[in-house]
């Protein structure tokens, strides 16, 4: 595979790639021959380093001191200096100390424990959805079933009213996918989505702290013991990455670990034979084998060797998880989709470091208890179609995957 592909042909930034799927060619050449690779940019002058390797992948997240989220934010696109600013106030664009303040408020809502307590509500979404799509019979598995259960869990977890649940959908939707036309028809959809969940949060924020309840938002909005809480400006934010982050991402691995299901109908086989033994590690495996989020930015604060290349201050580098969660050198057979595989280091939720996913217990208590009720219900799920791709080089998503399920 290695050997077809000159680096000088090598492309993994352009978002039509992504429309047939993951380049793991290109991936597996950059890897074996240039693992910290000067890319072309047509934004950038000086191109960007694309880094492929887990090793290298692992250190750029854990050293936030020497490669910045904060300088040029994560996001793979150039910005104006206004949207700069204002990305900039964003917890994933926060270097420590700033990121590391704003999380120690934030994590008190996303503990395991405080996963585990979602958990029933989860089970009963699942059973929902689940006998809807049955009921139906066939349909795009996208909106009957992976849409809707990150909705649910999202609206359950800040006190959204359950009506308003679809409005998530759509603000994340238009606000994550300006490169595909199909769903970004004007240029200026993903900035108006933007200000539409602003607008809405602020509402929201008054709201829970004019009348506390016991949910996340009240949590937030209201001083904890040491008289610690978030500004209004923090919660409007922070609400704006929650639904993009918490509702892109499970969807997309749930849809995307559906795709493998049905390429692999062992493996589905397999979890069936076993759901309480294997969807605690088929819902990991799926976030290793689809990879979500593709790729973050970050921006070197001063000269550094990484890989064998010299990175002098204010280089962009693109993180490329999607290219480490196959890398041979860490996972074994890392082109099969195994749903038993242990250890699975993958780092679909980032590579640890202080922007290590926050929602990551929750987000695969979803996916295992979504996997765990369709194993026990569903006797094998068909595809009646090609599932339909998002254009994009920042999230691996599909759009529609229509498919026929069999009752068990």
């Amino acid at each position: 595979m290695a050997g077809q592909i000159s680096l000088d042909s090598i492309d993994i930034y352009d978002p039509e790639l992504y429309v047939k799927g993951l380049p793991h060619d290109q991936f597996a050449v950059l890897r074996t021959e240039a693992p910290v690779f000067r890319h072309p940019d047509f934004e950038q002058p000086n191109g960007f380093w694309s880094v492929t390797r887990h090793a290298d992948v692992t250190f750029v997240s854990r050293n936030p001191e020497i490669f910045s989220s904060y300088r040029q934010t994560c996001f793979l696109n150039e910005q104006t200096p206004t949207s700069l600013a204002e990305q900039q106030m964003m917890m994933v664009n926060l270097d420590p100390p700033d990121h590391t303040r704003l999380r120690s408020l934030l994590n008190r809502g996303f503990t395991p424990r405080s996963a585990a307590r979602m958990a029933e509500k989860i089970e009963q979404a699942c059973e929902i959805i689940v006998d809807k799509a049955l009921a139906t019979g066939s349909g795009d598995f996208v909106t009957m079933c992976a849409a809707e259960l990150p909705l649910v869990v999202i609206a359950e977890l800040m006190g959204v009213p359950n009506a308003d649940r679809y409005k998530i959908f759509e603000w994340s939707n238009r606000m994550l996918s300006a490169d595909d036309p199909e769903l970004a028809p004007a240029p200026d959809e993903g900035m108006q989505a933007a200000v539409e969940a602003y607008a809405y949060a602020n509402e929201l924020g008054a709201a829970k702290r004019a009348c506390p309840v016991d949910d996340i938002v009240s949590r937030l909005v209201v001083p904890d013991e040491n008289g610690r809480e978030l500004s209004e400006l923090e919660f409007d934010l922070f609400f704006i990455l929650l639904i993009v982050a918490g509702n892109e991402t499970t969807r997309n691995a749930i849809s995307g670990g559906m795709q493998a299901m049905i390429e692999n109908p062992d493996q589905w086989e397999r979890l069936r034979a076993d759901p309480a033994g294997l969807a605690r590690k088929a819902a990991d495996e799926m976030v290793r084998w689809v990879s979500p989020v593709m790729a973050f930015r970050r921006t070197a604060t001063r000269d550094v060797e990484l890989g064998g290349q010299l990175i002098r201050e204010n280089d962009k580098i693109l993180m490329y998880y999607t290219a480490a969660n196959f890398d041979e050198t860490v996972f074994e057979n890392p082109h099969t989709f195994d749903v038993g595989r242990d250890p699975n280091p993958h780092v679909g939720f980032g590579g640890g470091g202080p922007h290590f996913c926050l929602g990551r217990h929750l987000a695969l208590l979803e996916i295992e208890i979504m996997y765990r009720t369709l194993a026990r219900r569903v006797a094998r799920v068909e595809a009646t179609a090609a599932p339909r791709r998002l254009r994009s080089n920042f999230i691996n998503g599909i759009k529609e995957m229509q498919v026929r399920l069999v009752p068990a």
